[in-house]
């Protein structure tokens, strides 16, 4: 598809204000998810700005829409049943919200960016009615199979209204890791309220600026990321849109995240503690002025120059290193460190959809796990960082050949698997945790 230039003067996309403030530039990057196939390596590749600005009105901090949303998810390679903890993650979730909303037979439920069903699935064996908005076709598919009722578009005003015409206004709205993928953040949210019935409540969870700030998540910024997210903007949005901001938890996911709970203005539920104790936080922290703004692009900068002093170093001892994933993130950190099969021998993943493909830009080639043990490499980068313990538990046999671990965020460290106790999946800050440059050295 193509997509039209954007505008000449970059203007917020929830007030319209003229954007002037940088607030990280990684350069330029292909889309996060467009794998190469191998009959295609040598065709050429588009490559997009990822330049992040922030607000001095609002301070909403969002990259500015280079690449339509039809060209990022047309068919998009992300399935989240693919990662054991996350769809973990969801059944929990399920069960709790089920239990706090009271929600039954004679509920309804919709989940906007549902993906394969990981997450509605849970719903079946509590008897409560499920929909899903999914925009990928090739993923929706699965849910479909699933027995998961699906429709297949991307979710604003004009559907929230069919929806309800529908029958399906919501109890329980549900949006995971969507809020910062949406250009028109306005019609999207106006879309929530359309759906949302009166005493309804709508929760999302989505990547926490504060915790992208203080532990370098970078990473976490390409194409499909047009906004990334503050309690400050959150409340913002909702008065903007006939919502209260009525509850907020914290949450480990992602590298951590907010799951927000919004309610329809004027309903009874009654706000919550720890949504003003976040905004004095945030207000602490400087999220109201842009001087909160200033200095991440440098520790950005320096991440970079010290993970590619490590892996030089690594290369230059004859050390044979791969990759463990082939996520969004791992293709930004990939092409702004410019980390191509020079310095990965080929990265793995569990998805089944990227097997043989190549990662955007680097064409690094992407194997099944397997392929780990077959190499017997000495260091396995792990891109999905987020996931570390997870796979950390699932590898630890790696140390049978003395393979480390080697973790980029928030700056590059190396986890000997061998020095962990039998109890122990990884947890950030054990004992066998060692900053990159001296491993190295000793291993």
């Amino acid at each position: 598809m193509t997509n039209e230039p954007v505008s000449a003067e970059p203007c917020c996309r929830i007030c319209h204000a003229p954007l002037r403030h940088t607030f990280v530039d990684l350069g330029m990057s292909p889309l996060c998810e467009s794998f190469v196939p191998a009959d295609k390596i040598d065709a050429m590749e588009p490559f997009y700005p990822l330049h992040v600005m922030v607000c001095d009105q609002c301070f909403l901090v969002q990259l500015r829409e280079y690449v339509s949303p039809e060209s990022i998810f047309d068919d998009y390679a992300y399935f989240s049943s693919y990662s054991t903890s996350w769809v973990a993650h969801a059944k929990t979730y399920c069960e709790m919200i089920a239990a706090r909303l009271g929600l039954g037979a004679d509920s309804q439920v919709v989940e906007i960016a549902s993906n394969d069903g990981y997450l509605l699935q849970h719903f079946g064996p509590l008897g409560i009615p499920v929909h899903g908005v999914e925009p990928s076709g090739n993923v929706a598919e699965v849910a479909i199979e699933k027995g998961i009722p699906t429709t297949v578009d991307f979710f604003g005003q004009g559907l929230a209204r069919q929806l309800v015409e529908d029958g399906r206004a919501a109890d329980l709205i549900v949006a995971n890791n969507v809020l910062a993928h949406v250009p028109d953040i306005n019609d999207f949210v106006a879309g929530l309220k359309i759906l949302l019935k009166p005493e309804g409540i709508a929760t999302l969870e989505f990547p926490h600026l504060e915790r992208l700030m203080a532990e370098n998540q970078f990473d976490t910024i390409y194409h499909e990321h047009f906004s990334y997210l503050s309690a400050l903007v959150i409340e913002r949005l909702a008065k903007m849109h006939g919502l209260a901001f009525v509850d907020v938890e914290e949450l480990p996911s992602h590298g951590g995240s907010l799951r927000i709970y919004l309610a329809q203005a004027g309903s009874s539920h009654v706000r919550s503690p720890r949504v003003d104790e976040l905004i004095a936080r945030e207000r602490k922290l400087g999220f109201d002025n842009l001087a909160g703004y200033v200095g991440f692009s440098d520790k950005v900068e320096r991440t970079k120059r010290e993970l590619l002093s490590f892996l030089i170093a690594a290369k230059n001892e004859g050390k044979r290193i791969c990759g463990y994933g082939a996520p969004g993130k791992g293709n930004t950190l990939l092409n702004y460190c410019g980390i191509g099969p020079d310095f990965l021998d080929f990265t793995v993943d569990r998805n089944p959809y990227k097997h043989g493909r190549f990662t955007p830009g680097t064409h690094i080639p992407i194997r099944p796990v397997e392929a780990i043990d077959e190499a017997k490499p000495d260091l396995i980068l792990i891109l999905p960082w987020n996931l570390t313990k997870e796979i950390v538990s699932q590898m630890k046999h790696v140390a049978d050949w003395g393979a480390k671990f080697v973790i980029p965020i928030p700056a590059a460290h190396v986890i000997d698997p061998a020095a962990l106790p039998e109890s122990s999946t990884a947890e950030s800050g054990t004992s066998s945790e060692r900053p990159a440059a001296s491993a190295v050295a000793n291993g």
